[in-house]
């Protein structure tokens, strides 16, 4: 069955509705221009390269809980009534941390960041340039235009320390869009990355049609979803980036809807 017959089913036949876990947090002053800049940057590049979108990897964390729990912003479920209510979850629930770099030609990942008893750990400097250097540098090299690949990250610190900024630019060079990069990465904007405004949301709502057992389980759950996703389905995501950065202008810099 299509999505469409879906979602005309569920909408039309049975009533229900696409309800958001989570707000978007909320734009500070100076965010409206940090945005309006970034989406005119990027729109500059594509007009003046027409496969830059194509060769851009758009990166970013999560934390799927073996609960279910749900803290990304573009994860819906349907029902019917808006439920007020916070997804609650224990305190100190299993759950593992998952890296991805998406782009239209496949994903890198998943990444776990994890100790040595394969505990969820917490991301830091050290461990992000470990992964870069023993993980992302020889998978880079499975995926073309890798020596004019542009690569984005969010502003979080393991990202942005003096390290993590000089291991991006032994693979990127000065194609990093980031806090501190060659383009600046706007705070507060996960409806301009595609790992936002698509994958965690896809990845969650297939992982835990029923609930995973044990985190091993959660994330060959993960593992195999990811493996599963139609490069096509990738492309279409980051073709998606182009109508995004024109609407973030259209509308001086807010969120999308």
């Amino acid at each position: 069955m299509s999505r469409e017959s879906v979602r005309r089913i569920l909408h039309l036949e049975l009533k229900f509705h696409p309800y958001k876990l989570q707000i978007v947090q909320q734009l500070k002053e100076n965010d409206y221009q940090s945005r309006l800049q970034f989406c005119q940057q990027m729109l500059t590049h594509i007009n003046n390269e027409d496969e830059f979108l194509s060769k851009l990897w758009m990166s970013d964390e999560a934390h799927f809980h073996l609960t279910g729990y749900v803290n990304k912003q573009n994860y819906r479920y349907w029902a019917d009534r808006n439920p007020n209510e916070l997804h609650e979850r224990p305190l100190h629930a299993n759950k593992v941390t998952v890296w991805c770099a998406v782009s239209s030609h496949g994903i890198i990942g998943p990444y776990f960041f994890e100790d040595e008893w394969v505990i969820a750990v917490t991301v830091n400097s050290d461990r992000y340039v470990e992964m870069l250097q023993r993980y992302v540098t020889p998978e880079l090299n499975n995926f073309p235009d890798v020596q004019e690949s542009w690569f984005q990250q969010d502003g979080a610190t393991s990202h942005t320390a003096r390290q993590s900024m000089e291991a991006m630019r032994v693979l990127f060079g000065n194609r990093v869009i980031s806090r501190f990069g060659n383009v600046s990465w706007p705070p507060r904007s996960p409806d301009l990355t595609v790992c936002d405004f698509f994958l965690w949301g896809y990845l969650k709502t297939k992982v835990f049609t029923t609930r995973p057992r044990t985190v091993n389980e959660l994330k060959q759950r993960i593992r195999d979803e990811i493996n599963s996703i139609p490069v096509e389905m990738l492309q279409r995501s980051m073709r998606n980036l182009h109508r995004r950065f024109q609407e973030c202008i259209r509308r001086q810099g807010r969120h999308l809807k």
